[in-house]
């Protein structure tokens, strides 16, 4: 009988990288709280041309601090095309700025980049992962991870064998499973039925990823999916606190999560300083939008500031608000 490896290791905890989302803003606010034990970025688009140094830096500002976020979470940076000599330089690239692991973004589901061959498209043909992998793999040292995010399909879930045993042939460190197609985008269920049938097809490791919002969602995926490993979005966003209170929930420790409202306006500020202050009141509404679907003061603050297009009418009012 194998082992279990869900037993062998302690979990490990991945921020997802969302686009419009995770920027380095976001990772360092989320990572300062705990429990993450991995970041990797928004994609950096790939098309036909090898970025600039200064593209890097600005899609993942950590280059400059080791690629880790400042509390020290290792940030992974990721890559998203079609043309697997391009995305061989720009990784080489990354590897050279110091980046501590490439990922490749086959996984994103939007109907843009989806159209100029990129993200979950390429999960039509199992030969083009395989090539891309392969091609990345070759390119950047042995010792420099290079990890795949992939859906379970384009349209048919069943692809996902096929797509994640040409991952692990071609190189991958390991395999991100968003447990639903791109043409289910992120409609609930997540099916994390499927990850156990990757399993038994291949021995590369699976980080699932989809429709964990809480310890208990963590608890069922953990026991459904015989993970060891597991990725994190949107749920973050709604409970900042939520990796912490899984590592609570593993250490068999009670936890008691801070107010996350009074994150807001310390995230404010990072935003003012990381882009300006219309960026951070932007991403501020962003948050305060996700918060307030479980949190009712949230959405009473978010109705009230929503109209505010000011920066300093947006801060003034949040404030008076929070106190």
């Amino acid at each position: 009988m194998s082992a279990n490896p869900s037993n062998l290791t302690p979990a490990k905890l991945f921020l997802a990288p969302m686009e419009g989302v995770t920027d380095w803003a976001m990772r360092d606010l989320l990572t300062s709280l705990g429990g993450i034990d991995q970041c990797v970025t928004e994609f950096l688009r790939v098309t036909d041309k090898l970025h600039p140094y200064k593209v890097f830096e600005k899609n993942c500002p950590e280059l400059k601090t080791g690629s880790r976020t400042r509390s020290g979470t290792p940030v992974f940076v990721q890559l998203l095309g079609g043309q697997a000599i391009p995305l061989a330089e720009n990784a080489v690239r990354a590897h050279e700025m110091g980046a501590l692991g490439v990922d490749l973004n086959f996984g994103c589901p939007a109907k843009t980049v989806n159209r100029h061959d990129g993200g979950a498209s390429l999960l039509k043909s199992s030969d083009r992962l395989y090539n891309i992998v392969k091609t990345v793999r070759d390119a950047v040292p042995a010792s420099t991870p290079v990890t795949a995010k992939v859906r379970l399909g384009f349209d048919d879930p069943s692809h996902c064998l096929d797509n994640v045993k040409a991952c692990e042939d071609a190189g991958a460190t390991w395999v991100t499973v968003h447990c639903r197609t791109k043409t289910d985008g992120y409609k609930p269920p997540a099916y994390w039925e499927w990850i156990p049938k990757i399993q038994e097809r291949t021995k590369v490791k699976i980080i699932a990823n989809g429709e964990i919002w809480n310890v208990e969602d963590f608890k069922k995926c953990k026991a459904e999916t015989n993970c060891a490993d597991f990725m994190i979005g949107r749920g973050a966003l709604r409970n900042p606190y939520v990796f912490s209170e899984i590592k609570a929930h593993l250490q068999t420790e009670q936890s008691q999560s801070p107010n996350s409202l009074e994150l807001i306006v310390p995230f404010f500020d990072a935003c003012t300083v990381y882009v300006n202050d219309h960026f951070a009141t932007a991403r501020t509404k962003q948050w305060l939008s996700q918060l307030r679907i479980v949190s009712p003061k949230a959405r009473e603050i978010f109705d009230q500031v929503k109209v505010h297009k000011k920066p300093i009418e947006f801060k003034t009012h949040l404030e008076k608000l929070l106190n």
